[in-house]
């Protein structure tokens, strides 16, 4: 073997190999191309975004030092901050930014419908369309999902953002919004960062409080549903509504 392949690979048993001497069916960009984006590790796919590393640190272990900050793995950076992805050298805010964007990208794609309104049946088909956007915050989100006569969804919109016990929903912001934008009936729904979607009293004296003031003036909500870590309950479901 000859003295540089040598060197070559003791750096690569150490994790510092560059991505340019990887072999190229072993790059990720070049993976990527090939076998699509399904085909790479999660550490592959953050390497493509980081783009470049350091003196004798590869992208691919910078992504690996990310993914380590937290036993969450790639669920961390769903809500980590640029402060806290910055905390790995070689890692500054531009780069930071970068994976964040990236992040929130794909949580905004999969919110939005596409052009083709989509119509909701069942509470299977809601849960399905905002678990993987909520599942993983670390505080509670509180989403009112509008709909028309069709039950079709017009527009979602954030009320409140809590803390990590519990979220502040006044009827007034709930209803507020449904009026301007003429929804003939509403359903809500938040997630419980615990993953542990079972309704607290809060929960079910809130939903309460809305179905009150939805029958007053005319916009029933159908439905709450509560988001765990892949699971979900739906209040209607359990009599609650």
């Amino acid at each position: 073997m000859a003295q540089g392949d040598e060197k070559v690979n003791k750096r690569r048993r150490k994790g510092d190999i560059t991505i340019k001497e990887l072999p190229t069916n072993e790059r990720p960009r070049e993976k990527l191309i090939r076998y699509g984006p399904e085909a790479l590790s999660n550490s592959e796919l953050l390497a493509i975004l980081i783009g470049t590393g350091m003196k004798n640190t590869s992208a691919l272990t910078l992504a690996s030092q990310i993914l380590a900050l937290s036993e969450e793995g790639i669920s961390y950076l769903v809500d980590a901050s640029p402060e806290e992805l910055s905390k790995v050298q070689g890692i500054g805010i531009a780069k930071s930014c970068q994976i964040i964007s990236a992040i929130e990208l794909g949580k905004r794609i999969s919110q939005t419908p596409r052009n083709k309104r989509i119509s909701i049946s069942t509470p299977e088909e809601l849960a399905a369309l905002y678990m993987e956007e909520l599942r993983y915050r670390k505080k509670e989100i509180f989403k009112v999902i509008y709909l028309n006569t069709k039950n079709e969804i017009t527009f979602t919109e954030d009320i409140s953002i809590g803390n990590l016990n519990s979220s502040i929903v006044h009827p007034r912001e709930v209803f507020r919004s449904a009026v301007k934008r003429g929804a003939a009936s509403i359903i809500v729904i938040h997630n419980h960062p615990s993953g542990n979607p079972t309704p607290s009293q809060n929960d079910i004296n809130v939903t309460k409080r809305l179905v009150e003031v939805g029958e007053l003036i005319g916009i029933p909500v159908l439905d709450h549903l509560i988001i765990g870590d892949g699971v979900f309950v739906s209040l209607k479901e359990k009599m609650l509504i």
